[in-house]
């Protein structure tokens, strides 16, 4: 009986040693003249190869924390050993929205995460710091971001996905802080047009960057992820589109991701 306790808690070492490692990543952003912590999930056999890594950006959503993917799918771990690549989960703050905001100098999240964090990251760790081996998506607020951050930056990402994602904020003038990012709606409208990723599609032209949507269709975005759909579709922008039943919660979006995972694997794996 001993023996085979002992065997067990070997193999269980073992196992352990050679999961995903979890990592903190502290960077100071000169735009906000703050330090940002962010989780960096590693695979289980990196350092263990000469190889670059592919590394996938994973917004939070608002109220939540670079802690909050993790806490609402652990699974996250499997998939970076499972496709051997970096996870990198930034903190977005409470309420940024993930754009530099045009009343609030407290608040360059586009600034943090498209220019410093992408640095420190390619820095800290053994990358194939190219557009082709990075992706960015999201949920909620993030999956806003990240959908904004990949039209405007599509010289750093090469790919991008959405989970529930609040791709036209209009409709909720007074939800998530969006009137303290962007001013009142009645007085600043012009930066709501303008911020909204719904009213961004003319920064693509159906080359390059690759798109994933998924939303759940009892969600209270859903509205504007299908008509977004609807814009790429009379514009020809290729992108994949998912729509199934489900409403905004931890249950949609940590089932999206293993969709949202398999996409992206395979934009890395193309030639």
């Amino acid at each position: 009986m001993k023996r085979k306790l002992l065997l067990f808690l070997l193999l269980f070492q073992c196992a352990f040693a050679f999961a995903a490692r979890l990592d903190t990543l502290t960077v100071q952003s000169a735009a906000m003249n703050k330090s940002i912590p962010n989780l960096v999930i590693l695979p289980e056999n990196y350092g263990a190869q000469d190889q670059s890594f592919s590394v996938l950006y994973l917004l939070h959503g608002a109220t939540a924390n670079y802690g909050s993917w993790l806490n609402d799918c652990p699974n996250l771990t499997d998939f970076a050993d499972s496709y051997n690549m970096i996870i990198v989960c930034p903190d977005g703050g409470f309420t940024s929205w993930y754009f530099d905001s045009p009343v609030d100098p407290a608040y360059q999240y586009e600034t943090y995460i498209s220019q410093e964090l992408v640095t420190a990251v390619d820095a800290a760790y053994t990358t194939a710091a190219d557009k082709s081996r990075r992706a960015i998506a999201g949920l909620s607020m993030g999956g806003h971001g990240a959908l904004y951050l990949a039209f405007k930056h599509q010289d750093t990402w090469g790919a991008a996905g959405s989970m529930c994602g609040g791709v036209d904020f209009r409709p909720f003038p007074n939800n998530w802080d969006l009137d303290k990012r962007l001013g009142a709606y009645s007085e600043y409208p012009e930066n709501w047009e303008k911020h909204t990723v719904i009213n961004m599609v003319h920064w693509l032209n159906g080359k390059g960057l690759k798109l994933i949507i998924d939303c759940g269709t009892e969600d209270f975005f859903y509205d504007g992820n299908r008509r977004l759909h609807e814009i790429l579709l009379e514009r020809r922008i290729p992108h994949d589109y998912i729509e199934r039943p489900g409403r905004h919660n931890s249950d949609y979006w940590c089932n999206a991701i293993t969709y949202q995972l398999l996409f992206f694997n395979a934009f890395f794996e193309s030639p």
